[in-house]
């Protein structure tokens, strides 16, 4: 019976070797062949213009170019020494934080408010989204150009409007101290309606339930909006806050329209220095050595707000 058994258990264990697979999954299957053609397009396109332009930024950033010589000379890791030691990069480096800080601080704060009201029972409401949502549909050129006017501190709409009161519109967009909250104000203004409406969408899909359960346990408007909306809402932030301090590291149409990073640098930001090294300068190593620090930024704050978001974001 023992010899029996251990047949039986051999011919299992036989059969299951024979059974095995020899060799992994054929390339010329019907499945891999469908998955090349619908894949294979779409992964070479965009390794062409998203990859390659990315290694070849690394590799210019170690070079001197001036977009018209065909001879790229290796300068090693001059381009971000020079970086390393210019007062111009740092100004530039503080334009881009302040502005980002601003802008989305301010432009959140703002969006959520609206939110807040446009989420209440009225009858105006659904004209009044549309209206808010407006401007983020608009180029950012034709925005810069018509605020440009409206910035004009002699016959533009805001210096008529302060003339009201008797106050002298200030040369906002000629004036260092000025420049930039001109340029913040428009983006905010811009931006708005994005983050409003997204906003929105958080707070209809807020449960009922948990304001009535927090008007039981006693709790204020403010208390119900502290205990209950914002943690609700963290997600929603969380989402806005990445993608408008992205949004700012990229926003370069309203600048270069309006002040073109002047006066005196003081809206001269890393998007704008990377084209002004680029096309204007035409250093293509010192442009690409900024472009990669701009990327670096982006990636390390993108990396710490999602670490960051595993203990304060709320998912529900």
């Amino acid at each position: 019976m023992a010899e029996t058994g251990r047949t039986g258990t051999a011919a299992i264990d036989e059969s299951l070797v024979i059974a095995r697979p020899r060799g992994g999954r054929n390339i010329f299957s019907k499945e891999w062949i469908l998955f090349i053609l619908f894949v294979g397009p779409n992964l070479f396109l965009f390794s062409l213009f998203s990859y390659w332009p990315m290694i070849e930024n690394v590799r210019l950033s170690t070079q001197r170019w001036d977009l018209l010589s065909p001879v790229r000379l290796p300068v090693g890791l001059d381009n971000f020494e020079y970086l390393w030691q210019n007062s111009t990069f740092h100004k530039v480096l503080w334009n881009t934080l302040y502005f980002t800080v601003a802008a989305v601080g301010i432009s959140l704060a703002l969006g959520l408010l609206v939110a807040l009201l446009l989420n209440q029972r009225l009858r105006w409401r659904n004209g009044a989204r549309a209206v808010v949502f407006a401007p983020f549909m608009l180029s950012g050129a034709a925005i810069g150009i018509v605020w440009a006017y409206i910035f004009d501190p002699r016959f533009g709409f805001l210096a008529e409007m302060l003339g009201w009161f008797s106050i002298r519109s200030p040369d906002w967009l000629n004036r260092p101290e000025w420049a930039m909250p001109a340029i913040i104000i428009v983006y905010i203004w811009k931006n708005l309606g994005f983050t409003t409406v997204i906003f929105l969408a958080g707070l209809q899909g807020i449960p009922q339930d948990l304001y009535d359960a927090a008007k039981i346990d006693g709790a204020n408007v403010f208390w119900r909006f502290r205990s209950v909306t914002l943690p609700m809402l963290s997600p929603i932030a969380f989402f806005l806050v990445v993608t408008s301090i992205l949004s700012t590291f990229q926003s370069f149409d309203i600048i270069s329209v309006m002040t073109d990073g002047g006066p005196v640098d003081s809206t001269n930001t890393l998007i704008y220095y990377v084209y002004e090294q680029g096309f204007v300068a035409f250093n293509a190593g010192r442009s690409a050595a900024a472009a990669l620090v701009l990327f670096v930024l982006m990636m390390a704050i993108t990396l710490v707000q999602l670490r960051y978001s595993e203990s304060k974001v709320h998912y529900g």
